[in-house]
């Protein structure tokens, strides 16, 4: 593997966590101007307004566990 392919996989990995920093942050800016968000929550879809209260909204299907590298098709 050249040292180039090397340094993507490296950044590649680190999208996760970088994401999930990105998104919390977005969370907190939206909540601290007021606005509510929507997060999902054991098979639900709740608003989540800035005191912390939360409404539910509607059911969703459950999460499911994929392994790494499972290719789903979607509709």
């Amino acid at each position: 593997m050249s040292e180039e392919e090397q340094i993507i996989l490296e950044l590649d990995e680190q999208i996760p966590a970088m994401a999930g920093a990105v998104f919390a942050a977005a969370r907190a800016r939206t909540l601290a101007s007021g606005q509510s968000v929507l997060e999902s929550d054991n098979g639900a879809i709740y608003e989540v307004f800035p005191d912390g209260t939360r409404k539910w909204v509607m059911a969703i299907a459950p999460p499911i566990v994929v392994k790494k590298g499972t290719i789903i098709m979607l509709r």
